[in-house]
């Protein structure tokens, strides 16, 4: 009888150690997915509009298995917002981290229109600001996703330039730290303009955003 369950007891631990390993997939594969998912993500959005974009295509566009979709993240939903936040959270990020309390704003201000006309517009990230932008009144959670994500926190940073600014007596009035979206507003016009109107007429970002520093930052006549 000891013999039998030591028999029993030794076969089922070979069947153990005889049993496959799971593979585990390296992280660079995983990120390599990952990143391939995004970009599959933004190009069927973008082309086919969030509402009516499938998994199945951004599947087929990533070269994936749609389970392999739910591996990385939980729903459309999910999948558009961390498009968000890969693309646009770093820059926001370094936006904040910057060490611009001691500069003029007028040279701040120029400094974010050349990183706004390099890392955003000349980028598929404007791609991303256009599909909120278009997407976002009908999907109100990612309006507020990307409003937590990015303008809120964006807002906050020129609010804080505005307020030293105006103390320091570089600008006119506090017309910028009451409407941080002033400094804002010709990217996202050129934005909507270019998803628009760039067959017909393109437009210069950077020169549309410097002129409106000009106009930001003139002085009333004595």
């Amino acid at each position: 009888m000891k013999a039998a369950r030591k028999k029993s007891a030794t076969g089922r631990a070979r069947g153990i150690a005889a049993a496959p390993k799971q593979r585990v997939e390296p992280a660079a594969a995983q990120a390599g997915k990952r990143e391939a998912i995004l970009s599959a993500a933004l190009e069927e959005f973008s082309t086919r509009g969030f509402a009516a974009g499938r998994l199945d295509d951004v599947a087929r566009r990533a070269g994936v298995a749609k389970g392999t979709i739910y591996l990385y993240f939980r729903d459309k939903e999910t999948l558009l917002q961390e498009l968000v936040r890969a693309e646009l959270s770093p820059v926001v990020a370094a936006l904040e981290a910057a060490p611009i309390g001691d500069l003029p704003m007028r040279v701040v201000a120029e400094r974010l229109v050349t990183i706004f006309a390099r890392e955003i517009f000349g980028t598929h990230r404007k791609d991303v600001i256009r599909l909120v932008l278009t997407e976002g009144p009908r999907f109100p959670v990612i309006g507020e996703f990307y409003y937590r994500e990015v303008v809120e926190r964006v807002m906050a940073v020129i609010r804080g330039m505005a307020q030293r600014a105006v103390e320091r007596g570089e600008l006119p009035n506090d017309a910028l730290v009451r409407f941080p979206q002033l400094l804002a507003a010709p990217g996202i016009v050129a934005i909507i303009w270019s998803g628009l109107f760039d067959r017909w007429a393109k437009i210069d970002v950077e020169a549309l955003m410097r002129a409106h520093l000009d106009l930001v930052f003139a002085r009333r006549a004595a």
